[in-house]
């Protein structure tokens, strides 16, 4: 696809997202999950946080200043979202609605988003118990992600209170150890959104900003329990999702996208290797790639095969870390251009915009309600359209919102990538 092209399809998927805002009152906006939800939602995982960080990229590449102001309406949403709403998780909470009203108030100057972020910040420290926010124990919906969403608010404290509880609940393995992510769970996650490399993501980089090497060594020993489990090598890189296997009626044993693959593994060596210096994880991260470059996907080879437009578990996210190994790397951004055709092509694009159906095999019809939010919808999606026209041109690899579990690209190519057939040249 041609630069522009792409753009073009971005700014579609914008009209769509801004189509479908509810007015929740006091000039605030927010978006509910799907169109035909009766409610909003505030979650930086599929509801208004997680579209505040694409409004924001928005007007940082078109200059528009009506994202802007659709950041600052949902911002009020949020507000007001903090007090109700009782999870302080980064992805489903306060600590993820906590990042998104910081950034309004840092890229905006929105004092009113700021103090917002304040409060659930401070919400989010009075629901520690001493070990833990709820059920859920991991990146997600536990310690891990607000550890690394209160360190990048600069709460170095409760990020550090946050990660400690891992340090007492590890169970040794043969290779290093691993987590429960929730009680009573019988099997045992490995990847990022729900597992180990999640974990290891949250004590690998609190421990390094804080001095504390005893967690950086306990990330290491949760990143050997993984490493060890490969089933790919040694070109490739490929771990179970779950060992017992998690609901082997409904999730398949392998998967390749960010949260439970190596589109996602990849961004945990990528870290690792920015903090030790060991080029070993580098290797890991390649070999990742290898095996995603590998698998077939984003062709739908059979049914349940990649049937995933969006972020989390899709496309999108895979195309993330094709855009961080060009900017990092140099990398041909030849897969990157099928990622991006994929994409258009499963875009449905009318009068009120584009957005994207994902797809349930075992559902009749088998095409789902378009979504609006980070995780499987046209936020999540839009955001890496953006990014990956940036990046063609020569432009800044960081995203306008610094996402948690996403280390920032360590160098940038120095010349734009000139896909085949692109409309970009040197001067652009």
């Amino acid at each position: 696809m041609k630069t522009d092209e792409v753009e073009a399809l971005a700014a579609d998927g914008l009209r769509w997202l801004l189509s479908v805002a509810r007015d929740t009152g006091g000039g605030g906006i927010g978006w509910p999950t799907r169109p035909s939800d009766g409610d909003v939602d505030p979650m930086l995982y599929n509801g208004t946080a997680g579209v505040v960080p694409v409004l924001l990229e928005a007007w940082r590449h078109f200059g528009d200043d009506s994202y802007a102001d659709a950041a600052r309406r949902a911002a009020r949403s949020l507000a007001r979202s903090v007090e109700e709403w009782r999870d302080d998780s980064l992805y489903f909470g306060r600590t993820g609605m906590a990042l998104a009203l910081r950034a309004v108030h840092a890229d905006l100057d929105d004092p009113a988003a700021g103090a917002a972020a304040d409060r659930a910040l401070e919400l989010v420290r009075a629901g520690f118990d001493g070990e833990r926010w709820g059920e859920l124990y991991e990146l997600m919906g536990g310690n891990a992600g607000i550890g690394l969403g209160a360190l990048l608010m600069g709460a170095d404290d409760l990020a550090v209170q946050a990660v400690e509880p891992y340090a007492r609940t590890a169970e040794p393995t043969a290779h290093g150890v691993q987590w429960q992510h929730r009680p009573g769970a019988p099997g045992r996650m490995h990847h990022i959104s729900h597992g180990t490399l999640g974990i290891v993501h949250g004590l690998a980089t609190v421990g390094h900003a804080a001095g504390r090497a005893d967690l950086v060594e306990l990330a290491l020993a949760g990143a050997a329990d993984v490493v060890s489990r490969d089933e790919d090598g040694p070109e490739g890189f490929l771990v179970p999702h779950s060992d017992p296997q998690h609901r082997p009626d409904l999730v398949q044993r392998h998967n390749y996208g960010w949260c439970h693959g190596p589109s996602g593994d990849a961004q945990v060596f990528r870290l690792l290797r920015d903090l030790t210096g060991d080029p070993v994880w580098q290797a890991l991260a390649d070999r990742c790639w290898h095996t995603v470059t590998h698998s077939g996907l984003p062709s739908r080879l059979r049914p349940g095969f990649w049937d995933n437009n969006g972020r989390c578990c899709g496309t999108a996210g895979v195309l993330a870390l094709a855009d961080d190994r060009i900017a990092e790397q140099g990398d041909s951004p030849e897969f990157a251009e099928v990622l991006l055709a994929d994409i258009a092509a499963h875009a449905t694009r009318d009068a009120d915009g584009a957005r994207w159906s994902n797809v349930e095999h075992r559902a009749t019809p088998s095409d789902l309600e378009p979504q609006t939010g980070w995780a499987m919808g046209s936020a999540g999606i839009v955001r890496e359209l953006l990014r990956h026209v940036r990046i063609s041109r020569g432009g800044a690899a960081a995203y306008a919102f610094a996402w948690p579990d996403q280390p920032a690209p360590r160098a940038q190519a120095t010349d734009p990538i000139r896909p085949a057939g692109s409309d970009v040249d040197a001067a652009s």
